[in-house]
């Protein structure tokens, strides 16, 4: 059911006749996204949908996998996986990539794994990890699938653990890894914050001196960006230089992914200048304060037969900075909705349209309880059914 909202819109922004068009960008990168978190505004898609190899950004998988594992208590922290000499040999060595410097039949914990996973980006690190926690990687691998499609990645597909090449069995698009990123921040905040923001990491010892090894992140965005706190970089020769990024900024949070690009100091470069060009050129628009009543929807089989739609939080939409833009509104829910409802239970979106820019999406909930009727109601509501009332 749709509910034109020209009015609330009009008492919560000013809505004038002018529109302003999306700030103009360009990159060389090939593949590029960014997305604001807060309104659910797309601000750039450059190709977002096609399928790629995701080089090490893959790990964020393996991450999301084990973060999932870790909240539902199935995996812990502190428990060990130990090192097979057949991974070691595998992943040893300038042959194999990106290394956390694991040794043969060492023990190391969960904590440490992700660490090496997320901050030194260990393919030696993301197998052993998968070994551990399902047996074999192409086990793991399953996992990492069984999330991929119920985060609805419809352009992915898992074929290692790490991101290694494989022949093309493992690709995903600019637009899964946004939706991958923003899954990882809203799902898992704590372990999101343990971990994606490291600047550097210790583990393992050099050959013959014996002395510590401490590998910096590189995330291209951490201390040159205000608010920079992940996710992962990526390189092979197939792949180029990408990145999947994210940074908050007074309350906005925006999520980007470059991917293509030819040398580890253009993707700095571009990574900082599309993720500030997102803040500066970007402004939030409020929309609706926390609590605010912005529609009623229609139950069925309630105690009441209607409930009030209220915004969870302080809503905003995302707008160019400097002009004024024409906004509408629509409340979109499955109607009438089918009572027993909760109190903050999300039931309905807030749609703004905007022209020149994708439709953003807001959550509303409900006002308040609402009990199934009881059975006088219930025979009351067929009746008037059979009536056509």
């Amino acid at each position: 059911m749709k509910k034109l909202l020209t009015a609330v819109l009009l008492s919560a922004v000013a809505v004038t006749p002018s529109v302003a068009a999306a700030p103009p960008f360009e990159t060389p990168a090939p593949v590029a996204y960014l997305q604001d978190l807060s309104s659910g505004a797309i601000l750039y898609a450059k190709d977002a949908d096609r399928r790629m190899p995701p080089a090490s950004m893959a790990k964020m998988m393996t991450a999301y996998v084990a973060f999932d594992l870790i909240k539902k208590g199935e995996l812990k922290l502190d428990q060990k996986f130990q090192v097979r000499p057949e991974t070691w040999q595998r992943w040893h060595g300038p042959a194999a990539g990106s290394t956390m410097f694991l040794s043969v039949n060492e023990q190391v914990s969960v904590d440490d794994l992700l660490k090496g996973i997320i901050t030194l980006s260990g393919n030696d690190a993301c197998v052993v990890l998968a070994e551990g926690v399902a047996g074999t990687e192409e086990a793991f691998t399953s996992l990492m699938n069984q999330r991929a499609k119920e985060l609805g990645l419809t352009n992915s597909h898992f074929g290692t653990s790490n991101g290694w090449p494989d022949e093309g069995r493992t690709y995903v698009s600019a637009r899964d890894l946004a939706k991958l990123a923003s899954a990882t921040i809203q799902n898992f905040p704590d372990l999101y914050k343990r971990f994606y923001s490291l600047e550097s990491f210790t583990w393992g010892k050099t050959l013959g001196a014996g002395n510590d090894i401490t590998q910096a992140n590189r995330d291209p965005l951490l201390g040159r960006v205000a608010g920079a706190d992940g996710l992962k970089t990526g390189h092979t020769e197939e792949a180029g230089y990408g990145f999947t990024g994210s940074a908050e900024q007074n309350g906005r949070r925006l999520v980007m992914v470059l991917a293509g690009l030819t040398s580890f100091n253009q993707r700095i470069s571009e990574s900082v200048r599309f993720m500030e060009w997102g803040f500066r050129a970007w402004r939030a628009r409020p929309i609706a304060k926390k609590g605010k009543l912005v529609e009623t929807a229609d139950v069925q089989l309630g105690d009441s037969s209607t409930v009030g739609l209220i915004a969870p939080r302080d809503l905003t939409v995302t707008v160019p900075a400097g002009a004024a833009t024409e906004l509408a509104g629509t409340v979109v829910y499955q109607g009438p909705i089918k009572a027993p409802i909760k109190a903050g239970q999300h039931i309905a979106d807030l749609v703004i349209s905007s022209p020149g820019m994708e439709p953003q999406r807001l959550p509303l909930v409900a006002e308040k309880d609402v009990d199934e009727a009881g059975f006088f109601g219930r025979a009351w509501a067929g009746l008037m059914a059979l009536f056509g009332a």
